[in-house]
C-alpha cells in the first residue's frame, strides 16, 4: 500500500489506506457504537470515500439508524473486526473505526456525540465539544467536522 493512514482488522487479512490529511476523530456514545465496540463509545475517522482503499475479504451488515436512514458497517470476515461504516446520508464518506488504525494516538476525538447516552464514568474534557444526541444535520456537520470546524 501507498503512503498514508494505515489501519485493518485484528486478524491482518483486511487493511487499509487513507490518503490525504488525517480526518478529524469523533466519539460518539449511543447504544449502537457501544455495541460494535464492545465499549463505552465508539471512535470514528471520517474520511471522503475516495481517499479511502480497502484489501481483504469483508462483508457488509446494514442497520437502521437514528435518523431513519441506514448505515452499512463492514467487518472482516476472517476475525469480525469492524472496519469502517457508510451512512446513506452521506455516501461520499466513510467513518472508519478509530481502533482499528495502526497508530491509535491519532483517534483523538474533537468531537463528543450521544452523550446523552454516556456512561456515568466517562469523563469528557470540557474543552472538547459535545452534543446531547446528535447534529440534527448530520450530514452538513460532518462536511464541517471534516473540514476542520471541530479540531
Amino acid at each position: 500500500m501507498a503512503e498514508g493512514l494505515t489501519g485493518g482488522c485484528q486478524c491482518g487479512a483486511v487493511r487499509y489506506l487513507i490518503v490525504g490529511p488525517t480526518p478529524p476523530c469523533h466519539a460518539c456514545h449511543c447504544r449502537e457504537c457501544q455495541k460494535q465496540s464492545a465499549s463505552a463509545f465508539g471512535l470514528s475517522l471520517t474520511a471522503a470515500r475516495q481517499a479511502f482503499s480497502v484489501t481483504g475479504p469483508v462483508r457488509r451488515w446494514d442497520r437502521p439508524n437514528d435518523l431513519g436512514a441506514r448505515t452499512t458497517c463492514v467487518f472482516c470476515v476472517e476475525c469480525g473486526t469492524r472496519v469502517f461504516h457508510i451512512d446513506s446520508l452521506t455516501p461520499d464518506r466513510v467513518s472508519v473505526k478509530g481502533g482499528s488504525l495502526d497508530d491509535i494516538t491519532l483517534a483523538v476525538p474533537s468531537a463528543h456525540i450521544w452523550v446523552s447516552r454516556k456512561l456515568d464514568w466517562v469523563l469528557l474534557d470540557p474543552a472538547v465539544p459535545t452534543h446531547a444526541t446528535q447534529p440534527d444535520d448530520m450530514a452538513a456537520w460532518r462536511a464541517g467536522f471534516s473540514s476542520g470546524c471541530c479540531t
